[in-house]
């Protein structure tokens, strides 16, 4: 089935109503608000959706093999309201894919969309041509394998497009999905499993009166762009998207019912624009509010306490919370203290039913989750990297030291095998996303160590307005052409990207 692009996008009532949104510009967030055209549903009704889960096709030859068609669907993102999505395999989010660490992966994916697509694993070591180099492009009706060779330690990871100039709007339509990297490691610790393991991600989204999505495309043709000539979101919303509905894992503002016990959530803030900060509402009566146990690139070398969760667009926390500690039919509600009224909060936990736990003790967690190799910087080559406000062929954009994003022109060549240190430069809040392998933070402003909520392996760092941020970062195995880009996915599409190579 084939569904016009006009019609798929709604564009008459969706950049209509985008006229009516306001501009948000504080520490918290950096974008153009869009309210929704539609009643919004009561917050914390409609139940958590179970992540959809997609077998191998095949597993024969020492690899796995997934079929994902990507295809338009029509899903009740809000109750009882039909919306038409561009989806990997027909649900949104798109199927939650797992994997093992050592095991290769490939990933056959049809376009059966009327747009052209390419797919990124964010977080994965790939080579580059399975990475999703932004104008490597899989058109409507053609197939391509994105061959995973999974020499990555356990992570949370997750997939979406990454057509250039389009980025921010082929996502927000529905183009991402989870993806688990599991290995023994992280298997032999007393961690909650099963039904105790909840993949939560977290969007913004808005609708138009119709109950389709609103987004400010200025394209209704689907044609390619040109080094941003015609941007992909219109000049108003050059700031970014800020939804007024939270979905998580596709639903708004859902509940889950939760046994007293402890659970493992994993976390993704799938926001284009929208920074987070998550607390428990209530508190627990004792103990830390979050146990942080992994990052972006999986587990952290110790357990470290939190009493809110800092994220950025793109982030991923893996944290344990103890409901336990709550009395039986306490409402606990994750909030975010960087929203106010109804975007205040993103779901709601019930604790329903005293339970075993077959999980460790908090008091019993391992001080030692894993070890994470210091990357030795004596001697690194420093590269500055500064992401502000610029001009790009005459308009408004976001560059990169001072330049658009070109797919052709390498801005930097990098040594396999060499550490080096990366100094991101903002004048804006900027989340910084770096292809191919992670990094570690070893500096922040003016400090002479990481913050709070860099410990580990990152792929994605948050660099806050006027500040600057070090990160050590060597890569390895694949030469090959990657980027390194802002993850406000608005700023994205209007250039905010930096091609490199690796040899």
């Amino acid at each position: 089935m084939t569904i016009s692009r006009r019609r798929f996008l709604g564009l008459a009532a969706g950049v209509g109503a985008a006229a009516t949104g306001c501009s948000i510009s504080t520490p918290t967030s950096t974008g153009q608000l869009l309210p929704s055209g539609i009643a919004l549903p009561r917050p914390f009704t409609a139940p958590l959706p179970p992540m959809p889960v997609l077998r191998p096709s095949s597993a024969s030859g020492g690899r796995d093999v997934f079929d994902l068609a990507q295809r338009p669907a029509t899903i009740e993102l809000l109750p009882g309201v039909r919306t038409d999505l561009l989806t990997y395999g027909g649900t949104f989010p798109g199927p939650l894919l797992e994997t093992r660490s050592g095991r290769p992966a490939v990933v056959r994916h049809r376009n059966a969309l009327d747009v052209p697509v390419s797919v990124h694993l964010h977080g994965g070591h790939t080579p580059g041509t399975s990475d999703g180099y932004p104008t490597d492009l899989v058109h409507p009706g053609e197939r391509r394998d994105y061959a995973y060779p999974m020499r990555q330690r356990a992570a949370m990871l997750w997939y979406h497009d990454h057509r250039m100039d389009f980025t921010g709007e082929q996502v927000y339509r529905g183009l991402l999905g989870v993806h688990l990297v599991r290995d023994d490691e992280e298997d032999a610790l007393p961690l909650p499993r099963g039904d105790r393991e909840v993949v939560l991600a977290i969007v913004d989204r808005s609708f138009d009166e119709h109950g389709q999505l609103h987004y400010p495309s200025s394209d209704p043709g689907g044609h390619a762009h040109h080094h941003a000539d015609t941007p992909g979101v219109d000049d108003a919303h050059i700031e970014g998207v800020l939804g007024d509905v939270m979905l998580v894992n596709g639903a708004a503002w859902p509940v889950l019912e939760v046994d007293a016990a402890r659970y493992r959530l994993r976390l993704l803030n799938g926001c284009s624009s929208r920074r987070l900060d998550l607390t428990l509402d209530p508190p627990p009566p004792a103990g830390a509010m979050f146990t942080q146990i992994g990052s972006d690139g999986g587990l952290l070398a110790t357990p470290v306490a939190h009493e809110h969760l800092l994220m950025a667009q793109a982030e991923r926390f893996d944290v344990l919370v103890d409901f336990s500690k709550y009395p039986v039919g306490t409402q606990v509600t994750l909030r975010n203290r960087f929203g106010s009224g109804p975007m205040g909060a993103v779901m709601r936990f019930v604790v329903a039913r005293r339970a075993g736990d077959d999980s460790a003790p908090a008091d019993r967690l391992p001080d030692r989750l894993s070890e994470i190799e210091p990357l030795d910087t004596t001697n690194a080559r420093v590269r500055e990297w500064a992401f502000t406000r610029g001009e790009v062929h005459g308009r408004s954009g976001w560059v990169i030291n001072g330049e658009p994003f070109d797919p052709e022109v390498m801005a930097a060549t990098v040594p396999l095998g060499k550490t080096e240190i990366w100094r991101f430069r903002t004048d804006l809040h900027h989340p910084v996303h770096v292809h191919l392998d992670p990094f570690q933070v070893i500096g922040r402003g003016t400090s002479r160590g990481p913050g709070p909520f860099d410990h580990g392996w990152k792929d994605t760092v948050d660099v806050r307005p006027a500040e600057h941020v070090d990160v050590a970062v060597r890569f390895t195995d694949y030469a090959g052409r990657y980027v390194i880009h802002c993850h406000n996915l608005e700023h994205e599409d209007r250039m905010m990207m930096a091609a490199f190579a690796t040899a």
